[in-house]
């Protein structure tokens, strides 16, 4: 039988979320008669804090064919390197988790297996060694400098892999102007209700505040954690996580630049949670992530306040959340996207990601009017898969610390946790293994950069290593070490590099 296919679409909610949905249908239907839809209202504020990026979002912006710099330049981005984690582990220790990998492999044994026995080495010798000294993306973002990667080049340690801070207000905007290029409609108003058939209880139409009644075939649901479709009008349910991530409640507020722009996010942990910095071309978004529990709202804006490079450009946001996700993100005929499918807390900047895998798996599983049940299930079991993988990789950062300084973090220390991230730390604390399969978006690497930058240490290490002799160790880091050295003091400063770029392709277009 020949599908009957959907005809009209409706995205309820804009931010970025909407757009970025918008942006990605108008784009793969090309071509098509099925119409797009957005309804959003002005009044109606986004949240609007998620600048920072991983660098999937290359895949997603080239889908669209976006021109890297004419986004830059119009999102007032910077480019990021990967995450600062500031007195996580203890007070006064800090390291980065980057987006590439560490070192080089020999012998077929792997470079943090190396590392640890060098490191042991190197401490009964009374010297330290730092894991961020073998890779890439962190020696050259704490040296402020950036390049982007040269196509098809091959070099002897993991190369420069990066990713974006940008207004998120002004991305939504840019995604506006290129989908209403593409023939979506925008409608301006407030949504009054939600109609459904009484029989199969399928969504039927959206009635806005005017009386206006938008009638369709799929909606999607982008109007935050509202989620007036999935689960005022669907009931979907929610699984909350609180007793694992127990932050529930952000203020945020955006200051002036005090210095030039550097590659990477910052979080700094703090007494009741921890705050974010996130520097972009023309100011510095900021926010403290707490928890109610261990905090008021006007301590956490006082401390956020009094933490800023520079002066605050507007008045502080207080935003409340609950951590967790949908018992269900698709529903009949509605999809949930962003922030009304769940909400983990921007600790290692997976928002937008989120939305752009909701988006993509949409696209691969696009229904017909019969909506099938086995897409829905295929969808609903990925994306609750891919929710707690992430809560699994947040929870850890909480939970390996040796801070005692605070109840916040007495309760972090001693609070039960998932078998299955009890599991992965007990696992790296015998002789420093990792089992991380290939659908965790946060790779092994990336687990042992939490883990090792908070301060776990192996009891031992892969006796394999003990095959290498100790001067063919030594001489192996050294020269790992030495070539991204000398290779970080041949970039350029970042804040040069981003001027540059947007200025010069500008010229050439």
């Amino acid at each position: 039988m020949k599908p009957e296919p959907i005809q009209h679409v409706i995205i309820a909610g804009g931010g970025t979320a909407g757009w970025m949905t918008a942006a990605a249908l108008s784009k793969a239907f090309a071509g098509s008669p099925m119409k797009i839809t957005l309804v959003e209202s002005d009044e109606i504020g986004t949240i609007g804090v998620g600048e920072a990026t991983i660098p999937a979002i290359h895949f997603f912006n080239t889908m669209l064919g976006i021109d890297q710099a004419e986004f830059m330049r119009t999102c007032q981005a910077t480019f990021k390197l990967g995450i600062e984690f500031v007195d996580w582990g203890d007070i006064g220790r800090r390291y980065i988790h980057p987006f590439t990998t560490y070192g080089r492999d020999l012998n077929n044994v792997f470079f943090h297996e190396l590392w640890l026995k060098y490191a042991g080495m190197k401490a009964a010798a009374g010297e330290v060694s730092t894991l961020d000294d073998y890779n890439l993306c962190c020696v050259a973002a704490r040296n402020n400098r950036f390049t982007h990667p040269v196509g098809g080049e091959r070099v002897p340690v993991g190369a420069i892999k990066y990713a974006f801070h940008f207004d998120a207000s002004l991305y939504a905007r840019f995604l506006r102007t290129y989908s209403e290029k593409r023939d979506v409609t925008r409608l301006e108003g407030k949504i009054r209700d939600v109609r459904s058939e009484a029989e199969t209880g399928f969504l039927q139409a959206l009635v806005l505040e005017d009386g206006q009644t938008i009638e369709g075939d799929l909606f999607i649901d982008c109007t935050g954690q509202r989620a007036l479709l999935i689960e005022q009008s669907l009931k979907s349910g929610f699984v909350a996580w609180r007793h694992w991530l127990p932050c529930d409640r952000a203020v945020a507020v955006p200051c002036a630049n005090a210095a030039p722009a550097a590659p990477y996010t910052r979080s700094t942990a703090d007494t009741a949670g921890w705050r974010w910095r996130i520097p972009l071309q023309h100011r510095v978004g900021n926010g403290y992530v707490f928890s109610s529990a261990f905090i008021d709202d006007e301590a956490a804006e006082r401390r956020l306040l009094e933490s800023l490079d520079g002066e605050p450009l507007a008045a502080p946001r207080r935003i409340p959340f609950v951590t967790g996700r949908r018992k269900a993100f698709w529903i009949k005929n509605c999809v949930a996207i962003g922030l009304a499918s769940g909400f983990l807390e921007p600790l290692e900047s997976t928002s937008i990601h989120l939305i752009q895998t909701g988006v993509l798996k949409l696209l691969a599983l696009f229904p017909d009017k019969g909506f099938e049940a086995a897409d829905i299930a295929a969808y609903n079991r990925h994306t609750e898969a891919e929710y707690e993988r992430l809560r699994d990789f947040l929870i850890l950062h909480y939970k390996v610390t040796q801070r005692d300084d605070t109840l916040f973090w007495r309760y972090c220390q001693a609070m039960e946790v998932p078998d299955s991230v009890n599991e992965a730390i007990e696992l790296f604390a015998a002789r420093g293994r990792m089992l991380v399969t290939a659908d965790h978006l946060f790779t092994g690497a990336s687990w042992m950069s939490v883990m090792t930058g908070q301060g776990l240490t192996p009891r031992g290490y892969n006796s394999l290593v003990d095959t290498i002799p100790n001067a063919e160790l030594e001489a192996h880091m050294r020269s790992v070490r030495d070539y991204i050295a000398q290779t970080t003091q041949a970039m350029p400063f970042h804040h040069d590099y981003v001027a540059r770029f947007c200025r010069e392709t500008q010229h050439a277009d």
